[in-house]
Formats: structure tokens, sequence, C-alpha cells
């Protein structure tokens, strides 16, 4: 059985603190570093402003990228790694509609 702990990411230079097991903790902090480049180059072409809407953007640009690859016959995704993507993007959710600077924007 995992024990839960917490893990604290930086995404935008501000720490999220998210429940994760011990198993799974690299693969948490490697979709925050992914997450976390994603929005950075978005926010760097000036084209989207506030943090939310920055968020958004990385979100459907990272769906997308999902999708299009479950698209392709030869790299598909796993019914495991859809769940965990899923559990992945509630976790951040939580943590965005946790923190009261998200809506500032």
């Amino acid at each position: 059985m995992s024990s839960s702990n917490s893990v604290t990411v930086q995404i935008l230079d501000k720490e999220y603190s998210v429940s994760c097991s011990q198993e799974e903790r690299s693969h948490l902090l490697a979709a925050a570093r992914y997450l976390d480049d994603k929005m950075r180059k978005i926010r760097s072409s000036g084209k989207v402003i506030g943090a939310d809407r920055i968020a958004v953007m990385a979100a459907l640009n990272i769906t997308h990228d999902l999708l299009h690859s479950q698209e392709r016959p030869d790299v598909q995704a796993s019914g495991s790694t859809r769940e965990q993507v899923r559990d992945l993007l509630d976790r951040v959710d939580q943590a965005l509609s946790n923190d009261p600077d998200v809506s500032k924007g």
C-alpha cells in the first residue's frame, strides 16, 4: 500500500502543495516541470496575459498534443496513462482553485 505525501511544486513562480504517493512523486514533479515550461513559453509570447488564461491555454495545448498522439496508431496512450493525466489535471485544478492569486490573473 502506498502512503500519500504532500509534494510542493513550483509553476510560474508560485508554489502549490499537491498530495501524491511516494511512487508517483517523480511523475508529478516531471508533470509540473512540463506544465511550467509550457506556461512560461505562452507567457513569453506576450499574446496571453494573466495566470489563469495562461493555465487554460497550456491545458488546451497539452490536451491537444495528448489527443493528437492518441489518434496515431503507433503511439497510443494506455487507459492507465489517461487516468493518470486526468488525476494530475484534477490535482492541478484543485491547487489552482485554492490559490487566491490565480483569480487575480
